[in-house]
């Protein structure tokens, strides 16, 4: 997604230009794209006894992000490998530039080379030229994109391993209905990551039979939200929202939007806020009377400091926020190949529904090219955050 980044100490306190920070993966608007519904390859059949050959498509050094998030994304990958049992894998690392078609060619040349599947690449543009170049040769594709644009335009050999908007939202439209919530404003940022997230949460709303009471946009500047506050929340009050679902990130427009809604009596204990994004990427969150009683998904934190901790102890620093879904990559195709099977990279063996342990919980592959991960929902309360559903364990019997 976009991430965009609004430097405020005090809320009324100017908003900083606009910034594209790559701090999440790379949405792409897919409006020029066509969709292919082709019947595509079941992936590459492996010898199990032998270690099976796995190409990681990374951005590489354009600028020191890339080349930080590069690194990353290899040592982790790395690390996951040593921490199989019973798998063997033959890592080969290839550099896109962050290029279309520099990932279409290197993603070819990693199947002549022996690739039996690839992990990345990392942006939703070079991970559909990627699958596209490589969808004839009957090889299947883990991007690191959070984009379902990707699997669209791609054949069915392609996936995407980010956390995506639509399992955000459906987590926490379940969690929510369970407490006598089913009616929700829907309030985003006009720009592409406000628009595929209000996409996302209309479409969970109204598939879960709850409904969408009224939709409010706003631009995403300072002058922008003040101007919109009154009438974003007189359209909220009198639609009998009984929840504001947000799209836009704590570090971009949402403390000042909460702040401004509440200033315009908003009563954020009877209509609480409901966030897309993860509010922990600083305290400021937990600070915000607007945000208070308001709800939003994380991962399993445990989990997640667990593997910060191992990949520190071994590179001496955290890991990039990146690192982990290419940990995920890695620990998929291990598990799959430790079983034995020499279908273990097919299409039906990457789907299975029992899903994968990754480094922030549990995820699974949908045959659409999606994923589903475990996340927790966490509210703010008295300035503290509260999980007040845990990130389950495992996706129940028979997967559900």
């Amino acid at each position: 997604m976009f991430a965009r980044t609004m430097r405020h100490v005090d809320i009324p306190r100017r908003f900083a230009a606009r910034l594209f920070a790559v701090l999440s993966l790379v949405w792409l608007a897919a409006c020029d794209m066509p969709a292919m519904n082709t019947t595509g390859p079941s992936g590459q059949r492996i010898d199990p006894a032998a270690p099976v050959q796995v190409a990681l498509l990374v951005p590489g050094g354009v600028n020191s992000e890339m080349s930080l998030i590069s690194s990353n994304i290899e040592n982790a990958a790395r690390m996951a490998i040593s921490e199989l049992d019973g798998a063997q894998i033959d890592l080969r690392v290839y550099t896109t530039n962050r290029d279309p078609a520099t990932a279409a060619a290197v993603a070819s040349r990693a199947v002549n080379e022996g690739a039996k599947i690839i992990l990345g690449p990392l942006d939703a543009q070079s991970a559909i030229s990627a699958g596209n170049a490589v969808a004839g040769s009957n090889v299947n594709v883990l991007a690191f994109s959070n984009n379902p644009v990707v699997t669209n335009t791609t054949g069915s050999n392609t996936f995407v391993l980010g956390r995506t908007f639509e399992n955000i939202a459906e987590r926490l439209v379940r969690y929510t209905m369970g407490q006598g919530i089913s009616r929700y404003a829907i309030v985003h940022q006009d720009d592409l990551a406000g628009s595929v997230g209000r996409d996302a949460i209309a479409s969970t709303v109204r598939g879960s039979g709850a409904t969408v009471t009224s939709i409010q946009v706003y631009p995403f500047s300072q002058q922008g939200i003040f101007s919109a506050a009154p009438q974003i929340t007189s359209a909220v009050r009198n639609s009998g929202a009984q929840a504001v679902f947000v799209t836009d990130t704590i570090n971009g427009g949402l403390a000042l939007l909460a702040t401004s809604m509440v200033d315009q009596g908003l009563d954020p204990a009877q209509t609480p806020f409901v966030g897309l994004t993860n509010w922990e990427a600083t305290g400021q969150a937990l600070t915000l009377p607007g945000l208070q009683n308001g709800y939003y998904a994380r991962p399993d934190t445990s989990l997640a400091e667990q593997f910060s901790a191992r990949y520190a102890a071994i590179y001496g620093a955290p890991p990039h926020p990146l690192a982990s879904i290419a940990y995920d990559g890695i620990a998929a195709v291990g598990s799959l190949v430790a079983t034995g099977d020499s279908g273990a990279l097919t299409t039906s063996s990457l789907t299975r529904r029992s899903g994968f342990a990754g480094a922030t919980g549990i995820f699974r592959l949908n045959a659409d090219g999606t994923n589903d991960r475990a996340l927790a929902v966490a509210r703010i309360q008295n300035n503290q955050v509260v999980v007040v559903d845990p990130a389950p364990r495992s996706f129940g019997v028979g997967g559900s």
